[in-house]
């Protein structure tokens, strides 16, 4: 499994979000530019799941046009992945994800696979 999210982009808007399923999982919103702005996840307190973070999401930060996502159990550890891996690539957390003193660090190769 490729540790970037190699899922389609989807517009943000309202046929996208009421077809998102009420699970758990992780999630990225993107700028018009196609750069990642914050990396999220639906967890077990989270209301409607996926369908409601990232429609609440994508309503509090500015810019974003566009989701991917991915439905899982594991959305903390995948959650953490992908944060790993942006800051592996650009040496740094996305725009609109705050902090994370968690975070352990992560050297992908360019295939997505640990090195």
């Amino acid at each position: 499994m490729a540790i970037r999210s190699t899922r389609p982009w989807r517009p943000i808007d309202p046929e996208s979000l009421a077809a998102l399923p009420g699970q758990l999982g992780v999630f990225e919103l993107a700028d018009a530019s196609g750069q990642v702005i914050y990396i999220g996840r639906a967890d077990a307190r989270t209301l409607f799941g996926l369908r409601g973070e990232v429609a609440a999401r994508a309503a509090s930060i500015p810019g974003a046009c566009s989701f991917r996502l991915e439905v899982t159990t594991a959305y903390h550890t995948r959650h953490l992945e992908l944060l790993m891996a942006f800051r592996a690539d650009h040496g740094r957390l996305p725009t609109h994800n705050p902090p994370s003193p968690e975070l352990g660090r992560l050297s992908p190769g360019p295939s997505g696979l640990a090195s």
